[in-house]
């Protein structure tokens, strides 16, 4: 058993910049609302419905945060986590597990993969903004 890679660190960026976001899913409908929450927040959204476009997306966007499915075709959300923490710069990344099974063990092989924080589907704009507020180190 391998030990999880720290979690990454606080952002140091401004709480007003816009963050590069990443979300992944294949529910096209999750995807449009979850992405809408983000534009509304001001971000920068890229959106992949499946592992390898996700991974292909995140070498020319340098994704600042993550918000990945685990249940993904292809490729599940696991092993996508621990492919971006590989990535040059993956370390960085605020990894965010979006997923419609909270049980113990789920949130367990979310840590092993890499994943820093777990969201429960649909999350809520409050539960994003908290998110988002966490890796830049602010108060939710």
């Amino acid at each position: 058993m391998t030990s999880a890679p720290p979690p990454a660190p606080p952002s140091t960026a401004a709480p007003d910049r816009p963050l590069r976001i990443l979300l992944v899913d294949d529910n096209a409908d999750l995807l449009d609302a979850i992405s809408g929450i983000l534009r509304s927040m001001g971000h920068i959204i890229r959106t992949a419905g499946d592992g390898p476009s996700a991974l292909a997306l995140a070498l020319d966007f340098c994704p600042e945060v993550v918000f990945l499915d685990i249940g993904l075709p292809c490729m599940d959300g696991y092993e996508v986590a621990r492919r971006l923490r590989a990535l040059p710069g993956g370390a960085r990344i605020f990894l965010v597990a979006l997923t419609g099974s909270v049980q113990r063990e789920d949130r367990w092989k979310a840590t092993e993969a890499g994943f820093d924080h777990f969201l429960a589907k649909p999350a809520s704009g409050r539960e994003i903004r908290s998110v988002l507020n966490q890796f830049r180190g602010l108060p939710s």
